[in-house]
This record gives structure tokens, sequence and C-alpha cells, in this order.
């Protein structure tokens, strides 16, 4: 609320300087505008809106409407109705009922008079943000998504929650709305640079997609200086769409660019903790250490089998390591024995609130953002070498050639006799020399079956790319490759998804008909049939065949093999995983279709994943007999889960991102051999063949013709030469600039080696 004082706040002084300069920034209008809306407090009284902020002149005549929603109205009697007798207010008055005819708010009746139009639709749907200047909102209600343009928001961010009004579609076009109301904001706090005049600022948002930059007074700075990034927290949303909303800076990072303001700033862009709350690292430092006889004796005791850990040289925690030894009947039994994380972290703790808050551990290029403490993480639950530990285990009984002969499920005690590296283990399988070489290569052998029948039964074989870096002790990159996935790796990749398909099954069949016990699985739809023939028809400009009528896991995986080690490979590949459905957690059992799975659940990483602590407790719940639990709360609990996911995946491809414009800057002037990965109307995007950066081509740098986007075929045309460049093509580029604070790199193409 405004003072009576005579005397303005600090406030109303920065929102006057606010006025002076938010046409010239996204989100402002025109000066013309602006200038229209002035003139709005010329109706006599001033009801206020949301937060005190007064009505337009719009929303006054509307309310007169409103309240008589079944009442015909003359201008003249909308005039008396409020109060109004001068020419500026009627004009504004006869201006407002135009706007409300335009908007479809108000029905004419023969010309001269006007009532409310009680056919409005108002439909509600998320925001998904295409570009700055307009949005989608995605809806059940409808089966189209509505179009609004950024006028027409309210503010409205990705994510949000809105009420939408659907406009009467023009000529069969596409249909298009106005949020009348946000009903829930995904988040109030933006990320961005600092730029400053003398006494306020403006923050701009990283997220590019964004069509406005936060109005921060001289009290809100809170000592940022320009050019440092920062976090915003958003205290007032405007009414009128040609104003900024208002925020003050809860947190500095530092200059942009810098390498802790830069992850710093992705952390809070993706919403990901600095910190645990003291309580919960208070109420892990109380959790005893002690295993005691009592706990042991309850358990299966696998203590005086062989067993190991195979993880990353960095690793710090160990949540899942391997037992075997030879049965008499010449079998072997291997047990997969994962960190007991649930025996620690109880239901209604801090802890366990903590985790499913978090839901996943995250992953950036130069640190882990952990779900659980480090007492915990790094400490309690991980399997450390030589040292007793509680784990939940699935163990089996294989023969030679990977057929499953026994299944147990159960809590059990081990002690790992020896940590390897992912490079030591693949030293033992290529020389056969070493301690617990034998073991390690009866595993990879027993591996290597259980992969060829999962591969026959129709798992799908693309292998993702995964960039690593090598960084100096300051979190620079020194280099940057591309991940090899060798045997060591598969080996426990076999017996993960082993240990991940036996337990959703064994709860799958606990039940019959449609009263299956809940469980939480990972499902994986099929691909989508256009995606798949869109897909197809770009396979086929690379000279392969992939028939989307035909037998889908064969024809990916004919491509995956005729495709390995070459340019194409990573594109092609890439793009065919996107024509399938995103994976997720649900009690629903669909199933998985890459693993060619018809169960599969998540039950071996609970130190990083809470959906497998909720494995881990049900499948317990299960053995001890009990019936079903709560599906409904289940179900919650495994879409906060994925939607924690994919936060966590977009965190850790910013960081990447930025650690790859960073080594690139390094490198200007360098040419590098590359693959057109993605055209838009802006430029073209290629992927550097050596290092998986990718950079772009701007349009308006290619000099030798006028260049136009042939959005259909994925291809840029020049408008005299004809000159065709495609997604696809192989080309030779060199690096023109690398902008940190943007994370993006800009090259210049400097020819065409080979086109598709």
């Amino acid at each position: 609320m405004r003072s009576k004082s005579n005397k303005r706040s600090g406030k109303e002084k920065d929102n006057d300087n606010r006025n002076d300069r938010t046409s010239s920034r996204r989100g402002g209008e025109s000066s013309r505008r602006k200038s229209s809306t002035r003139g709005e407090g010329s109706a006599r009284r001033e009801p206020t809106g949301r937060k005190g902020a007064p009505k337009s002149a719009k929303a006054i005549v509307l309310e007169v409407f409103s309240n008589s929603p079944d009442t015909v109205f003359t201008e003249r009697q909308v005039t008396r109705r409020l109060g109004v007798t001068d020419k500026k207010g009627r004009d504004q008055v006869n201006e407002c009922l135009k706007t409300l005819v335009r908007e479809n708010k108000l029905l004419p009746i023969d010309g001269e008079k006007f009532m409310l139009n009680l056919r409005v639709n108002i439909i509600t749907g998320c925001v998904d943000l295409a570009n700055s200047k307009y949005a989608y909102i995605v809806s059940e209600e409808t089966e189209d998504d509505v179009r609004v343009f950024r006028e027409h928001l309210k503010y409205a961010m990705d994510g949000d929650l809105v009420k939408v009004e659907v406009l009467p579609s023009v000529r069969g076009g596409r249909a298009e709305g106005v949020v009348v109301e946000v009903l829930e904001r995904v988040r109030t706090e933006l990320v961005g640079i600092m730029e400053l005049s003398k006494n306020f600022g403006f923050v701009v948002p990283d997220f590019k997609k964004l069509y406005f930059d936060v109005f921060v007074g001289e009290r809100g700075l809170n000592g940022a200086n320009a050019g440092d990034k920062v976090l915003v927290k958003i205290v007032e949303w405007p009414e009128a769409p040609d104003k900024n909303p208002t925020g003050e800076v809860i947190r500095i990072f530092g200059p942009a660019g810098e390498n802790e303001a830069e992850i710093h700033s992705i952390m809070a862009e993706f919403g990901l903790p600095f910190e645990f709350p003291e309580t919960v690292e208070e109420e892990a430092d109380q959790i005893s250490e002690k295993i005691t006889a009592g706990e042991i004796a309850k358990r299966r005791d696998f203590r005086d089998v062989t067993t190991f850990t195979i993880d990353p040289v960095d690793a710090k925690d160990f949540d899942d390591a391997l037992s075997i030894q030879k049965l008499e009947n010449g079998h072997w039994e291997i047990g997969v024995h994962i960190a007991d994380v649930t025996h620690y972290v109880h239901p209604r703790s801090l802890l366990e609130k903590e985790a499913f808050h978090r839901a996943t551990s995250v992953y950036l290029v130069d640190r882990t953002i952990p779900m659980l403490p480090e007492r915990l993480s790094n400490g309690l639950c991980s399997l450390r070498p030589n040292e007793e530990k509680l784990t939940f285990s699935a163990v089996f009984e294989l023969d030679d050639n990977g057929k499953l002969y026994d299944s147990w499920f159960g809590r059990t005690v081990i002690y790992s006799d020896r940590r390897f590296a992912y490079e030591e283990a693949q030293e033992r399988i290529e020389t056969g020399e070493g301690d617990f070489a034998k073991e390690i290569n009866i595993l990879n052998g027993i591996a290597h079956k259980l992969k060829d029948k999962r591969f026959k039964n129709g798992a799908i074989s693309f292998e993702t790319t995964e960039v690593k870096f090598k960084l100096d002790e300051d979190g620079r990159p020194l280099s940057v490759f591309v991940k090899e996935r060798k045997d060591a790796h598969k080996l426990i990749e076999e017996f993960m998804l082993l240990a991940n398909k036996k337990v959703a099954e064994y709860v799958y069949n606990l039940g019959k008909g449609k009263r299956r016990p809940t469980m939480v699985y990972r499902t994986h739809g099929s691909p989508d049939p256009d995606k798949l023939s869109t897909f197809s028809l770009f396979a086929r400009k690379f000279g392969y065949k992939v028939d989307p009528e035909g037998d889908i896991s064969e024809e990916l995986n004919n491509l995956a093999e005729e495709t390995e080690g070459k340019p194409e490979q990573s594109v092609l590949q890439n793009l065919a995983i996107r024509t399938m459905a995103k994976a997720k957690y649900s009690t629903e059992p669909e199933g998985h279709f890459g693993l060619a799975f018809n169960h599969y659940s998540h039950f071996t990483s609970p130190i990083r994943r809470y959906p497998d602590m909720m494995a881990h407790r049900l499948l317990q719940h299960y053995l001890d007999g009990n019936q079903s639990a709560d599906k409904e709360e289940y179900e919650e609990r495994c879409r906060h889960s994925s939607e924690m996911e994919k936060r966590a995946a977009d965190a850790e491809r910013a960081s990447i991102k930025y650690k790859q414009v960073e080594f690139m800057k390094d490198t200007i002037g360098n040419q590098y051999k590359g693959i057109v990965s993605g055209v838009t109307e802006w430029g073209i995007f290629v992927e550097i063949e050596e290092n998986k950066c990718e950079g772009m081509v701007r349009l308006s740098d290619l000099n030798d013709d006028y260049y136009e986007l042939d959005s259909n075929n994925y291809r840029i045309i020049g408008r005299q030469t004809k000159r065709i460049i495609s997604f696809g093509d192989e080309v030779m580029v060199e690096v023109k600039s690398a902008n940190l604070a943007e994370r993006t790199i800009d090259l210049e193409l400097i020819e065409t080696l080979k086109q598709h």
C-alpha cells in the first residue's frame, strides 16, 4: 500500500525510474502503448486488485458487466454507473468497450449495446514457453495446445499453472488465448546478469526463452555489481503488460563467466540445493555406525564370500557390490549387494524428507550434489573395502551360459575384499592376470551371455555419448573427451539390470489379475509412430533404411551397428532416442521398451536415487507378508521423482555446456571437422567431431548468399545460388568466439566436406 505521507518512499522513486526505462527493456511495450494507459485514473473510483494495485480502466468497465451478467448496457449507462462525466473519461470508457469486444469478453448488441459474453471458453493448463514471443498452454481439457502471445501471458513462466480464456479461432487457424489468472507459479526466483543504472538495475535472466527482465530498486540490490550473476526473488508482479516484475537480489554469485559464479548460478537456475539443513546434518551425525550382533543375526551372512566393488576411479560412494562362489552342483551363486540405505533412513525422519525432496543426486562437471549427507553417502552406506556393511541383496544361481535357476531377495551383511576402479577390472579382463582375475572373468563371461539374451529378446543397443572433462585444481577444463565404455562397465551394468528386472518381476508375480501389489517401476514406452516415420526419412538421407512398420527394435539395432564409428553415429542415434518415449517412474507395470523387459524397477542405487529407496521398502514390506501399500501415495512420489530426475539431467547438461564453452574459449581460430547437428532460422548448429562441443554458424555470417530455412527438410537454402546445407552434412568450421555468460560458441563455416 502507498504511504499517506506526501514524501514518496524509496520504492515509489524506484518505480518512477522503472517507468522511465522500462520501454527499452524486454517485457516493455512501445511509448505509444504506454501513453494510452496513463489516463486510466479518470474514472472516479479506484478499486484495487491483487496486492492493492489499482485496477486498470478496462477491468473497472468489465466489472460493471460482471456484477450484472444478464443485463444489457449502453455506453451511456456504463459511464453513469462509473460516475464518469468528463469527455476524457467517456472516451476512455468507449475505448475499453471496444477492447473488451475484441477480446470476446463483451458481446455487441445492435451495434450500440453490450452484454457480458457468458459463452467464454476457460481452460486450465501448464505453460510451455516456445520462445520469447509466445507460449503454448498444454491442457487436458483441449486436444490441441493453445497459443498465447507474451503480452497476454500475465508474466506466466514455463511450467506455471494458468487459467486461460480461449478465443474463437480465426479461419480455422491455431487456437489462441489470453491468460486470465496465474494459479500456481513454479518459481519466483530467477538467475541472471545484473545491469546497473545510477540507483536501480535490471536482472537479465539466463533463460533465453524468458520474455521479461526483472526491475530491482536501489534497496533490493543488496550489494550486487554490474555484470554479477545473481539470484533475484520476484516480490511484485505487475498488472499491466508494459511494466516489469519487481525483484530483490537474494544471492550474489560473483562476476559472470567465473567458474564458481556460473556453476552456482546453474544450481540456482534449476533449484538445486547448496547445502543440507543443519537439522538434517545433525540427524545424520547421530546415527550409530556400530553393527550389532543382533542385527547381523537377522540377516543372511556373506562376509566369508568373495566380494568386491567396481566403480569409477574418482567415486566416493559405493552402493553396489558383487559376490561370487561356486556351488556343489557346478553353478555359480552371484550376489548383487546394494547399500541398505533404508536401514538408516527411517520414514518420517528429517533425512527421509530431505531425500524425497531432492529425489536424486546431481552430477555436475566439477561437483556432486548428493541426495544424502556425506556421513551416509560416503560413510555408513558406502560399501567400502575391508569393512562390514549392511546390504539388501538379490542373489542368483546361474550357470556359465547365463541360465537362471533360482533367485533370493533379502537383507544381508557383507565384507568387501577389494575396491576396483573400472580400469583395474578391465586390465584383468584383457590380461587375465592380477588379484581376483578369475572371478572377474567368470562374471564377464556370464554378463556377455545375459547381454546376448537381452538383445535377442529385442533390447535396443544404442550407446549414448558421454562427455568427460579433465579439470585443473581451479575447475578449468584442460581437455574434453568422450567416455569409452568397455567390458568392465558392461559387466556391472548387466548384473544391475538382472537385479532390477528380477525384483520387479518378483513383486509383480505376488499378485493375480488386477490385485497386483503396489511397486515402483521404471517404465519406457514404445516409440511414437509419427516421430518414427519422420526419423526414417532422415535416416534414408544418410543412406540407411529404417522401416517404421517393421520390428522397431531390430531396425534400430541394425542402424546402430551400421553407423558405429561413422561421423553421423552420434547425431543419428541421438535423433533415434528422441523418437522414443521418456523413461519415468510409475506404479503401473507398463514394461520397458528399450530394455525389452516386461517388468523393471530401480533397486540398485539407493544412495543416489529415491525411487530405489521406495523399491527397497516395498520389497521388504512384501517379504514380511504384508498387504499392498497405498498406490496413490507411491504414484505421487513417482511423479515427483521423475520431475526431479529431469531437472537434474537439465542441470547436468547445462554444466557440461558451460565447461565446453570454457574449453573452446582457448581454441579461438582453430579449425575442426564437424557435422551439422541442427538447423534454425538463425543459423546451423555444428557438433565438432573431436570433442563433441556444439556451436552455431549464424546465417548472418554466411556472406556468399542470403539463406532461408527449409524446416520441413531440416536444411537451409541460398536464395540466389540454391546452395543447400543440410542436417548431417560434414563441414569444416573455425572457432570464432566463445561466450561464457551466454554459454554459446560461435563458429565460422570454412567449407562443406560431404553432403547427404
